[in-house]
């Protein structure tokens, strides 16, 4: 995960020696309008000091004007700031900075906040806040940050989905540390929803974690109901379909269970998945059952929702936004066998690409906006693939930066392999 740098800025104009005439400027968007429903035509904001404009830099100063060009391309477009810690006033000063240059640029930044006590189960990106206390202290000295700025928060990505008790066996047996996991997401989604513009989303992890069940009643909760919604897909590589069908009956799922029919209140566990649907013969016969590994199976799960829940109009469920930053190709599967260990299919996959481009416009009636949260080109940590005391990472034959690193060679690769390709993003405003 990012952890934020104090760096200088650009020199003046520099990427446009790159960009050229392939950015033109932009009339003035239409004020948004005063709800936390992101406008279709929403324009996110672009960060000109980020680690692709300064890696286009030195590409163009070592003459690699091929490597510069496709950095400029990737510094163009829209990329979530990420918040990891600092004391209170540090976190509250660095918000109020970011949302008041996005204002003036006329555009609405997507902001991270990732401090949660117990942070990633104190494994690749270990860290967060001390206690329940400074934990809150800290995320209300972020909202105050934000104060009446258009923003939108994706809130602690994996808070949820790898809660304290799903850390290890006989991890926090007598449920004190999850317990206040979920009440420090509760305060969070209330302190950041008391300001007038934020747009708040509970991570929810990815569709190849919990089950639609598990993931909507720890969503219910955390407070998603006093938010706008939840993201997926953080940091990881599942297809953008598969994101927002799960998506979906995540959504159909805490309404079932909230303000579905009076039999079904309380029991999200009873939602069909992606790894289960009652609506399927489950048989053993070939197609009788949902396999998360496969979607076109998946139609079992949406027959169980035509059933059980039926069309409740989008303003009734909660929304969400998904991650596409690193999913243009899907997730990464190593050849069957090659590794006896885990092989950390969502740590640094080889071959990945970026995918869909940052937009509020998704033509999908609960997906507010494709995102690119995690930072393109920085490391996961350093993956070995399950080897026994190992450090290389077998595919790509060195030790991998540590997660939140800059890996120039990772962006390239990433941009190399986007699809669709990348190209300028002329949307941007300056």
């Amino acid at each position: 995960m990012r952890i934020p740098l104090h760096r200088a800025a650009l020199p003046a104009g520099a990427l446009a020696l790159l960009i050229g005439a392939a950015v033109p400027a932009a009339a003035a968007p239409h004020p948004a309008p005063a709800s936390h429903t992101l406008a279709p035509d929403t324009v996110f904001y672009v960060d000109p000091d980020s680690d692709a404009a300064r890696q286009a830099l030195t590409d163009l100063k070592q003459h690699d004007l091929a490597g510069a060009r496709d950095m400029a391309k990737l510094a163009s477009w829209p990329e979530a700031a990420w918040f990891t810690g600092g004391t209170p006033a540090e976190v509250e000063a660095q918000v109020r900075d970011l949302v008041r240059r996005a204002g003036r640029a006329r555009a609405v930044p997507v902001l991270v906040a990732y401090d949660i006590p117990l942070r990633d189960c104190s494994q690749y990106s270990a860290g967060g806040a001390q206690s329940d206390a400074d934990y809150r202290a800290w995320i209300d000295a972020f909202a105050r940050g934000l104060g009446d700025s258009k923003a939108v928060v994706v809130l602690e990505p994996d808070g949820l989905a790898n809660l304290p008790a799903d850390c290890a066996p006989g991890a926090d047996p007598a449920g004190e540390q999850t317990a206040g996991r979920l009440a420090d997401l509760n305060h969070a989604v209330d302190a950041l929803e008391r300001q007038p513009n934020s747009v708040v989303y509970l991570d929810a992890g990815n569709s190849h974690w919990q089950s639609v069940g598990t993931a909507a009643q720890r969503l219910i909760d955390a407070g998603v109901g006093r938010a706008q919604g939840f993201s997926l897909n953080v940091s990881n590589y599942f297809a953008t379909d598969r994101a927002t069908r799960y998506g979906t009956w995540v959504s159909q799922c805490v309404w079932f269970a909230t303000e579905g029919p009076d039999w079904a209140r309380g029991h999200a566990d009873w939602c069909a998945s992606q790894y289960y649907s009652p609506a399927a013969p489950n048989d053993g016969q070939p197609g009788n059952a949902v396999d998360v590994e496969d979607p076109s199976s998946w139609h079992w799960t949406d027959q169980w929702f035509q059933q059980n829940v039926g069309s409740p109009s989008a303003g009734e469920l909660a929304h969400f936004v998904v991650d596409t930053s690193r999913n243009g190709r899907g997730d990464w599967k190593p050849p069957a066998g090659k590794y006896s260990g885990d092989p950390q299919t969502w740590c640094n996959a080889p071959g990945s690409g970026i995918g869909d481009r940052p937009t509020a416009d998704t033509g999908v009636p609960l997906a507010d906006a494709y995102l690119w949260v995690k930072t393109v080109g920085q490391s996961d940590g350093q993956c070995n693939r399950g080897g026994p005391g190992g450090t290389v990472d077998p595919e790509y034959g060195v030790v991998d930066p540590a997660a939140g690193a800059w890996w120039p060679e990772q962006a390239a690769s990433l941009v190399e392999n986007a699809s669709p390709a990348l190209a300028f993003n002329t949307a941007r405003r300056h």
